[in-house]
């Protein structure tokens, strides 16, 4: 009667079953021979084979162990021994035990699962800013094809595969890199040289991605908003999906259909996601740029750590422990006490006043400096610091300061900086619509108040918009920014250089002046 031995060893798992034991490293080395031999199609192995393939720091001294490490795996299924009969010579040889050996399915699937896990654990990620160039080229390559009177199914399933795909490529890396990058950081056993120089390059590259995240992730937000408009990007989905069921069975095509349609709207609705903020959500590249962002402070606290690790700083609990090693090592506990007196500053409270009749007394009868304090002259203080706590004379209140001319001043100050800003309101005021190119030259004045003005316009703007409307912070200005199709540039000359941008046309209202909004006078400083 037989029994059939339990357990996950028995159930398929056997080919695993080397990594939980002792010399689990040398199988893991036995193994990774038996692969690159199959690299090079040699099918049999010989033990003296495998101990020469072995690397040298890593190679048993003797061959025996390597034949033991042979015979576990053939017993727990990775390898198959079969008799070496090439080298028989006499009929004693063929009773000795010589065996070649090569790899199972079982083992060499066992390996290739143990490398795949190794990679994914392994793997560090990338940021890749190539990713998002190509995902613009295949957005736009999606408007061309929605713009087609009759879109061409086959084209919008090929130009969607590929935007998937690098997206997917994109949002995996970016996690596996992010994932390895706080293993990074919070690495405490590191080379401090090597870490360093890791450091300098690592955050180049962090602001090198987020730039380009900064200038291509609202570039594709752009692009997106403009494929969801009047659903054409919904009708591009429809197609793939039709494309993909058109090959399955007929009652199962409109089933196929409905299930493509629906895997191919999620991948949308992430890819959307992930570039455009909505409902009070943050899209993923915007948390993946703060992520990056807070990654290089973090960077800079640990390489700080280093440094003061390196400078052989110690810490608390140590400086506890050689305390309390100097108290075993105390002789007696009068030096205890000493030495806790040292330590803690637990000295009897003398508190010292030192006045003129104080040192008028010492230089008539100088105290020497190795006096101790027990033998020396007592110091008298005043009742009143035990009583209160504190010694202080109290005299006359200080005269209050005129600070009338201070406050002048300030008043003309603020009166020529308003009459300054209502100027350069009144220079910067367009008379109804014109082109930014037409503005000409400013004075920094103006300028700067042209810039505020362009920057809450431009904070405003939303995908799909081609007007908008602005307040400056103070409500005294409004402008009317409208987008132009013509692809012109402006140019605003100022004293301290040329702005540059896409022209625009523009209309700057000031408001204190139409009476939509009352300026106030600067106060006037009182006297009180």
């Amino acid at each position: 009667m037989t029994s059939t031995p339990a357990g996950p060893a028995r159930a398929g798992y056997a080919p695993f079953a080397h990594l939980t034991v002792p010399n689990a490293p040398l199988y893991r080395r036995v193994m990774g021979t038996f692969l690159a031999a199959k690299e090079r199609f040699a099918v049999h192995l010989r033990p003296e084979d495998v101990h020469g393939a072995l690397p040298a720091e890593h190679r048993p001294a003797d061959l025996d162990t390597v034949v033991k490490a042979l015979d576990s795996l053939v017993e727990w299924g990775n390898l198959r021994a079969d008799p070496d009969t090439s080298r028989v010579t006499a009929v004693e040889d063929f009773y000795r035990k010589r065996f070649i050996y090569q790899l199972t399915q079982a083992g060499e699937a066992a390996e290739q699962a143990l490398t795949a896990y190794d990679e994914a654990l392994g793997r560090r990620g990338a940021l890749q800013a190539v990713a998002l160039h190509d995902i613009v080229t295949q957005l736009r390559a999606l408007l061309v094809i929605a713009a087609e009177e009759e879109p061409d199914a086959a084209k919008a399933h090929l130009a969607l595969s590929a935007l998937t795909g690098r997206f997917g490529a994109l949002a995996e890396n970016a996690r596996a890199f992010m994932g390895s990058l706080q293993r990074t950081i919070d690495l405490h056993d590191v080379e401090v040289d090597e870490f360093l120089a890791y450091k300098d390059r690592l955050i180049q590259y962090l602001e090198r991605f987020i730039q380009d995240l900064i200038t291509l992730g609202g570039r594709i937000a752009l692009l997106i908003g403009e494929l969801e408009d009047q659903g054409r990007a919904d009708a591009l989905l429809r197609l793939a999906a039709a494309r993909e069921a058109a090959d399955a069975a007929p009652d199962e095509a409109e089933s196929a259909e409905a299930q493509a349609y629906e895997l191919w709207a999620a991948r949308w609705a992430g890819l959307a996601a992930w570039f455009v903020s909505a409902d009070g959500r943050e899209s993923q590249a915007r948390l993946l740029r703060g992520r990056a962002l807070a990654a290089i402070p973090q960077l800079l606290a640990v390489v700080r750590q280093l440094n003061e690790r390196r400078a052989g700083r110690s810490d608390r609990s140590a400086d506890f422990r050689a305390l309390a090693r100097w108290f075993a090592e105390a002789p007696d506990d009068e030096a205890r006490h000493r030495l806790w007196r040292a330590a803690f500053g637990l000295y009897p409270a003398r508190h010292l006043t030192v006045d003129a009749d104080t040192l008028d007394r010492r230089t008539a009868r100088p105290v020497a400096a190795s006096t101790p304090w027990a033998e020396a002259e007592p110091l008298r203080i005043s009742p009143q610091l035990r009583r209160t706590g504190s010694y202080e004379r109290r005299g006359k209140a200080r005269k209050v300061q005129d600070r009338s001319e201070q406050r002048r001043r300030l008043a003309e100050i603020a009166v020529r900086q308003a009459e300054e800003t209502a100027a350069a309101r009144a220079r910067l005021a367009t008379d109804g619509t014109t082109r930014l190119s037409a503005l000409g030259a400013l004075d920094p004045d103006a300028f700067g108040l042209f810039l505020g003005l362009l920057g809450d316009a431009l904070a405003t703007w939303r995908p799909g918009m081609t007007t908008t409307v602005a307040t400056s912070n103070d409500g005294s200005m409004e402008i009317r920014l409208t987008a132009l199709a013509d692809g012109a540039t402006a140019e605003i000359r100022t004293p301290g250089g040329v702005f540059r941008g896409p022209d625009h046309q523009v209309e700057i209202t000031d408001l204190t002046r139409t009476g939509r909004i009352r300026m106030t006078s600067p106060p006037m400083w009182e006297e009180r």
